[in-house]
């Protein structure tokens, strides 16, 4: 009898050491997801950028915007030798700054498309305390558009957004028709899909899905209370549902940090034109390494005709 109690023990405490670990280490990690460490924007960063405008005719100006809750968003306007009237923004991944996308800038700007390159905010040399991942950042979105708007008067406004950016730029379209199409690269489908990938340590989603949920749970109840935003609510998937607009959806097969699936979740939500790129054997947002010629073809393609392009 004794030893059928102690097997029983040992097998709970099998059954809940886990999901118990999971939940406090959920708990303990939510600051960091509020507060992704800073990448900063060193003057050897800004040389390297003005070295790449300077060899294609592009110049860069200061270009900050106060969002609508005061927070002040730095970044430049970069105009192309021979405008064609349009601009982009382009929106950066989690833990980096506008230079995390200038490869994705300089396609653009050598086609004549007008680029805006933003730190997001508490990345590179924006403010603000937390980043939300797309609940403040849509208002910022339409801020950085409503400024673009009174200055240049462009023709059209698309996106492109990596990582975290193309999540972002996905539900600033979803809040504002100025943003006509959006090419998203390794976007998120929702804050909390995502958790589970972090929950399972960007390796076994199933389990950031079963065993380890409540990590992810916790991570976002934490998260959302200190913070003040419901998580349920940050979801490009939804996004794309709301408002019907072109979006050109680029996942990465080997992408463990937001695999296909969120990609392929955002494509069947989508209700206006869209199409889905997969790339073989790149990593996280790594498309343009790996196929740098289709990558700028596929954009720029997209762009040219976002309501037809494949």
């Amino acid at each position: 009898m004794r030893t059928r109690r102690r097997l029983f023990r040992i097998l709970l405490i099998l059954l809940l050491f886990p999901p118990v670990f999971a939940g406090v280490a959920g708990w303990l990690a939510a600051p960091a997801f509020l507060h992704p460490m800073r990448r900063p924007l060193t003057p050897d960063l800004v040389v390297e950028a003005d070295v790449s405008f300077a060899e294609i005719g592009a110049h860069r100006e200061e270009f900050d915007v106060r969002a609508p809750d005061g927070v002040l968003l730095r970044g430049w306007k970069v105009r192309p030798a021979k405008p064609n009237g349009t601009w982009v923004l382009v929106f950066h991944g989690v833990a980096d700054n506008r230079m995390g996308v200038l490869e994705q800038a300089l396609i653009l700007l050598r086609a004549g498309y007008g680029v805006t390159m933003m730190d997001a905010r508490a990345h590179g040399e924006s403010e603000g305390p937390v980043a939300t991942y797309g609940w403040l950042e849509r208002n910022d979105s339409r801020a950085v558009v409503d400024a673009l708007v009174a200055a240049e008067h462009p023709a059209h406004i698309f996106a492109l957004g990596e990582s975290m950016g193309a999540g972002i730029a996905l539900q600033a379209a979803g809040a504002d028709a100025r943003i006509e199409a959006v090419a998203a690269e390794a976007p998120f489908a929702s804050l909390r899909e995502a958790s589970y990938d972090y929950a399972g340590l960007q390796k076994y989603p199933l389990l950031g899905k079963t065993i380890f949920a409540p990590g992810a749970w916790m991570m976002l109840h934490h998260g959302q209370s200190l913070a003040g935003f419901p998580a349920a609510n940050v979801s490009p998937e939804l996004a794309v549902a709301s408002r019907a607009f072109p979006v050109l959806l680029i996942c990465d097969t080997a992408d463990t940090t937001l695999p296909c699936r969120h990609a392929e979740m955002i494509y069947r939500a989508a209700r206006g034109p869209k199409s889905l790129w997969v790339v073989p054997g790149a990593f996280h947002t790594a498309a343009q390494g790996y196929q740098p010629q289709e990558f700028r073809r596929r954009v720029l393609r997209f762009f040219a005709d976002p309501a037809t392009a494949p």
